[in-house]
């Protein structure tokens, strides 16, 4: 029930301008100032789509690593989407969050998006249906759901300040529409995106802020700004924001907003409204006195099972020549590839979270196929680009001799303010470190495990110094882009080696100086291990292969990849990995691919390979689900959720023009309306199962279509029916929903088509049922 419109005026009647404008910014990084003489506690937000991180970025607070959302897209599964969001919603509710940021409705109109991974689909309908229904599962649970970014955010190239030039038929078609279903499902808050659309900030866009979100869809919740991206007082105000994040370290509203009130150059009124929606927010999630509470909620002791079966039902099976996969209990079987080693189970930016364990597909064949099946594993390549963190494992406290290393926070004097153990070697300080800090000093005994040339990372930007048993390196990093995002995830590197003894402990040091105007800093210390030379590795993993009765090549990206913060320059993997799985192709015909991305790759090994499992990144549960379905005990459920191109050929630029204008001179024509068939290497909707199905005639009486689908073949399947209408030349997807049936039995499934496909189709209009090429 919504809240009491008269309460919430009374309330609002009783406080002063200064008040009601300083509820309209951010009081901390997450947080909202409380106003205890009204009975408003103090609001706490959170990213994000991935999961619910929590306001500390750390170790120390874990959170459930969700499969990403193109992953749940996958599924094409509102039903499934809705339990996801109640999980989220779950977590929120645990760490003390009463607004998640997510989820992100923006569209897949290019591969080369560097936050692809972060977004549904390039389906309109399919990432309306499923961000609506994540956003009802995240509100059942009493907390906010954020919709972003609106709108028209769909590349990271300078997101802070392109204007994205967007006709009006592919506005309303394409990029608004995921937002306003999500209205429609009764979304608490809106995120506005950094970009311009036809000229004007989203920050500033009355036309879709006011006229669009507001007027004619009728939503009455909060508008928030992304972070920083408020940058002016009178035209932010006027247009339609509601709240300003986070509003450190300086603010253009706050008290520039109290005053262009007082001079009578915004109207109180327009304040009294924002001010009613912040009440109106605070009331929904639990945070305003007087008004009911959600129900309590918690974390399921099956939440573990719920990601793992979600990743397994998102996995997309794009070949499986003879019938190969599911494997049948090998002798040998050889595991290779990088990110078999350093595997990905999420994406880097705002949706990064810190689980408490992840699967790796080592783990999960180990358990799924025992002790009668060898499993040796090899790298074979070395793509990636930045050394990971330090481990724990070789790491202990020089202090306590306990596992981790030790984060000191020093004054000018070198005296200790703080001092911890920490059991990371990555550092993430939103909020700042304590005050009256100069320097920071991470601390660790580190025992080799061989001996040999260890190889160790500065990461941050700022003067360091790094000793390596007494041995002093001084390092100076500044970073390489103006997106803060890049600077978070991928900061600049510097390595320095040591020759090591195995066995013997070395001191490592990190010491960081603190320099004028420190905020936020963000650093660590990588580490590698000693490794053969790549040609080596790779030669090693051939003969693996050619000696195993089966191979299963792990390939992919990595948060250095996809990220917010930047886009993609190519689609191609990085580094020697196409080479790695021809090579092993050459030598084993019964060679599994599984790539572990979020966002399309191109695959010129596709037709060597015997079996590609498109397994995204699947979360902290990635490696059991990949090897559920490896091995047959789960369906690779999976179909894509956006057009898989043979090249680069036709590819949308993601970079705007010398004039910062990016346009969308393709109109609707994005995704599987873009691309011609030649251009195709999977199309949206493809995947294939591990049985085979029989489609009855299809049958439409007003805004339903029917079918009756028969599973032929010897395995319990899972069928996404897809409805496709042609008009004019033109084919969209008119709805969908999913079948499931034993071998021999049928279902009977109901589809509830567009109303905007049937309103706008015209005379030709044809609804039918595809699974081939749409381009």
């Amino acid at each position: 029930m919504d809240a009491d419109e008269s309460e919430l005026r009374a309330r609002l009647a009783r406080l002063s301008l200064e008040e009601k404008v300083h509820l309209l910014t951010g009081d901390g990084f997450w947080t909202l100032r409380p106003l205890p003489r009204i009975g408003l506690r103090r609001i706490v937000m959170s990213d994000g789509p991935s999961g619910v991180r929590g306001t500390r970025w750390d170790e120390r607070d874990t959170s459930l690593l969700f499969p990403n959302p193109s992953a749940l897209a996958a599924t094409w599964d509102p039903a499934l989407a809705e339990r996801i969001g109640r999980l989220n919603g779950a977590q929120a509710r645990e760490k003390g969050v009463h607004v998640q940021l997510a989820p992100t409705l923006n569209l897949h109109r290019t591969p080369l998006g560097g936050r692809h991974f972060e977004n549904y689909s390039e389906d309109p309908l399919l990432t309306a249906r499923i961000g609506a229904a994540f956003v009802r599962g995240v509100q059942s649970a009493g907390v906010a759901a954020t919709p972003k970014h609106f709108v028209g955010n769909d590349s990271e190239t300078s997101r802070m300040s392109y204007d994205a030039r967007i006709g009006e038929e592919a506005l309303d078609e394409l990029y608004l529409r995921p937002f306003e279903e999500a209205v429609k499902a009764g979304a608490w808050a809106v995120m506005a995106a950094y970009n311009k659309v036809n000229g004007a900030s989203m920050t500033e866009n009355r036309a879709l802020l006011t006229d669009v979100l507001k007027r004619r869809w009728g939503f009455d919740g909060v508008v928030v700004s992304d972070w920083t991206a408020i940058r002016s007082t009178e035209e932010s105000a006027a247009a339609g924001m509601d709240l300003e994040m986070p509003g450190l370290p300086s603010s253009p509203w706050r008290d520039r907003l109290v005053e262009a009130v007082r001079a009578g150059r915004v109207a109180e009124e327009l304040i009294d409204d924002k001010v009613l929606r912040v009440l109106r927010l605070a009331a929904r999630v639990g945070a305003l006195e007087g008004f009911p509470e959600p129900p309590p909620v918690r974390t399921p002791a099956d939440a573990r099972r719920q990601l793992r079966d979600a990743a397994a039902r998102a996995a997309v099976l794009l070949r499986n020549e003879g019938g190969l996969l599911p494997l049948r209990s090998p002798r040998r079987l050889a595991l290779i590839g990088p990110n078999a080693v350093r595997f990905g189970a999420q994406g880097g930016g705002s949706a990064h979270v810190e689980p408490e364990h992840v699967v790796t597909p080592a783990e999960g064949l180990r358990r799924a196929l025992g002790d009668a099946t060898e499993l040796t594993v090899h790298p074979g390549v070395y793509p990636h680009g930045r050394l990971a963190p330090l481990p724990m494992a070789p790491a202990a406290d020089p202090e306590t001799g306990e596992r981790g290393v030790r984060l000191e926070f020093l004054d000018a004097g070198g005296g200790v303010i703080e001092s911890e153990l920490r059991r990371a070697a990555r550092f993430v300080l939103l909020d700042g470190p304590p005050k009256g800090t100069a320097q920071i000093v991470v601390r660790a005994r580190v025992t080799p495990a061989e001996s040999g040339v260890h190889t160790f990372a500065v990461t941050g930007t700022g003067e360091y110094e790094l000793r390596i048993d007494g041995a002093a390196t001084a390092v100076a990093l500044t970073p390489g882009h103006g997106d803060p995002a890049e600077g978070l995830m991928r900061p600049p590197e510097h390595r320095v080696e040591a020759e090591l003894a195995a066995g013997r402990p070395v001191t490592v040091e990190l010491r960081h100086v603190r320099a004028p105007g420190w905020f936020a800093p963000v650093f660590g210390l990588g580490y590698r291990e000693p490794r053969p030379a790549e040609d080596d590795a790779l030669a090693a993993a051939v003969a693996a292969a050619r000696d195993a009765d089966a191979a299963v090549v792990v390939v992919g990206t990595n948060d250095e990849v996809e990220s917010e913060g930047f886009d993609r320059a190519s689609l191609a993997l990085p580094g020697r990995q196409d080479e790695l799985v021809s090579a092993v192709a050459a030598a084993n015909p019964r060679t599994v691919v599984v790539v572990n991305a979020g966002a399309p790759v191109l695959m010129p090994w596709r037709d060597e390979v015997a079996a590609i499992l498109w397994a995204w990144l699947p979360g902290q549960e990635g490696g059991d689900a990949i090897a559920d379905v490896l091995t047959g005990a789960a369906e690779p459920g999976g179909r894509l959720p956006t057009t898989f191109p043979a090249s680069g050929e036709g590819v949308l630029s993601p970079v705007p023009d010398e004039d910062g204008v990016l346009r969308y001179s393709e109109g609707t024509a994005i995704g599987y309306r873009h691309y011609t068939s030649d251009q195709i290497a999977y199309p949206f909707g493809h995947g294939l199962g591990y049985t085979t199905w029989e489609y009855g005639p299809l049958t439409v009486t007003g805004n339903t279509a029917e079918v009756t689908v028969r599973n032929t073949g010897e395995r319990p399947g899972r069928e996404v029916v897809q409805l496709y209408a042609s008009t004019g030349g033109t084919v969209r997807l008119a709805g969908f929903a999913v079948a499931e049936a034993a071998p021999g039995e049928s279902a009977t499934v109901r589809v509830r088509l567009d109303e905007r496909v049937l309103r706008t189709g015209g005379d030709d209009l044809e609804i039918s049922t595809t699974r081939a090429d749409i381009g």
